[in-house]
């Protein structure tokens, strides 16, 4: 039997949802076979947290460091999906909510609260900042949540988005986890190699166990 790869990552189209007032997917037609052109051809404009994305430190901090200057190494190894049960909107997930115990360094937390990506709600969980440090402390290098964002969309001082940058964690934004079973796999989620920018979106999938080396230089 061949092995199962889950993509968790959640279609681009004109559809799918980003925060209000940020760009949404446009593509633009240049050349096409319908029109008589010789080939297709189209561009695209968009925001960078567009989907399954990855942030850069710089997109939180001004000290931090643009998305192409980040290891790919800590995209890519062995991950565990957590699902969170029982959270009310809005609510962060705290330490008190994870019922397994932490066994990849690199986790990704589904908390069923934005299961369809093309309708936006505001409402969405996030990540605690004592989450994030517990799970520092743990030695996790990625987290991954599949809402927008690891803060809420009203959040100004981005709590836990200082916390990613004070121990150096890696961060996926936007995932689709709502198909994947709990449990352990190998991550592959590349951000492109933007220069200078923010953040990149990335086609993230889930290999099984060990699929992958536990680490690449």
């Amino acid at each position: 039997m061949k092995p199962k790869i889950f993509d968790i990552t959640p279609k681009i189209s004109h559809r799918l949802g980003v925060f209000p007032g940020d760009q949404p997917f446009e593509r633009k037609v240049s050349l096409s076979f319908k029109q008589g052109h010789h080939l297709e051809l189209s561009s695209m404009q968009a925001t960078l947290h567009l989907g399954a994305h990855a942030d850069a430190p710089s997109h939180y901090h001004k000290d931090g460091e643009p998305i192409e200057k980040r290891p790919l190494n800590m995209y890519m190894g062995p991950a565990q999906v957590i699902r969170i049960n029982g959270l009310k909107p809005k609510e962060r997930v705290t330490p008190k909510h994870m019922r397994v115990e932490i066994a990849a360094p690199r986790v990704l937390i589904d908390t069923k609260s934005f299961q369809n990506p093309e309708k936006w709600n505001a409402d969405f969980n996030s990540l605690s900042p004592e989450l994030l440090h517990w799970l520092a402390d743990q030695k996790v290098k990625l987290v991954g949540i599949d809402t927008p964002s690891v803060d809420p969309e009203d959040s100004k001082a981005l709590e836990s988005h200082q916390v990613l940058f004070q121990r150096n964690f890696a961060v996926l934004e936007g995932l689709y986890l709502k198909e994947v079973p709990e449990g352990l796999y190998s991550l592959v989620a590349l951000p492109l190699a933007l220069e200078g920018a923010e953040a990149s979106p990335v086609r993230a999938v889930l290999l099984p166990s060990r699929y992958l080396p536990d680490e690449f230089e």
